[in-house]
């Protein structure tokens, strides 16, 4: 099993790559926001328990969220591996994450890092921004809060992965394809 985070701020470009990693690879995407929704919809347990602590105004506690991933990697036995898109945001995710996977015989192979440049992130959201509906996609000040937030806290996710040399830094300016080829020559890499 071959399992992957994509890192990177908003804007960066996560979604467009997530899904041609997901096409060319067979990985099963395991998105934190898309699990919490299902099981909710579903009215799991864990599903339950989440919307409860969500209708507090409060962030859902790992272990719960820990708890809906081993939920998702045992309902798909047979995946050839999982792309992490929005897990972890901190060490602690990364190393409860890292026990999980520990239990389920298996690992992160790869953190692929997009890096962009703050100015080219701004320019991107803000145009996105005019089509998604997403108002934090509309407000300037917001846009750069929010990287700065991915700054300040999920920056400390791609140090934790360093110490075990598993973090790859991909330029994510460019063409789509070109990124997207950058991508995958840093995913063979680890394949081999």
């Amino acid at each position: 099993m071959f399992n992957l985070i994509l890192f990177g701020p908003p804007g960066s470009g996560k979604g467009t790559q997530s899904e041609k990693l997901i096409a060319t690879y067979g990985l099963k995407h395991l998105s934190t926001g898309d699990l919490l929704r299902n099981e909710i919809a579903a009215q799991t347990p864990l599903g339950l328990e989440a919307k409860n602590i969500m209708d507090k105004g409060q962030l859902v506690p790992d272990e719960v969220v820990i708890g809906m991933i081993s939920s998702a990697l045992d309902n798909n036995p047979d995946a050839k591996g999982f792309l992490f898109d929005g897990f972890p945001r901190t060490s602690a995710q990364a190393e409860a994450l890292d026990r999980l996977l520990e239990l389920k015989k298996t690992s992160i192979a790869v953190m692929l890092a997009l890096e962009v440049g703050e100015e080219e992130l701004i320019s991107r959201l803000l145009k996105r921004g005019e089509t998604s509906g997403r108002s934090d996609d509309t407000n300037e000040t917001i846009i750069r809060a929010r990287i700065a937030e991915y700054r300040n806290k999920t920056a400390a996710v791609a140090d934790y992965y360093k110490k075990f040399n598993k973090v790859e830094v991909v330029k994510g300016e460019g063409g789509i394809e070109d990124i997207f080829n950058a991508l995958c020559a840093q995913l063979e890499k680890k394949r081999q």
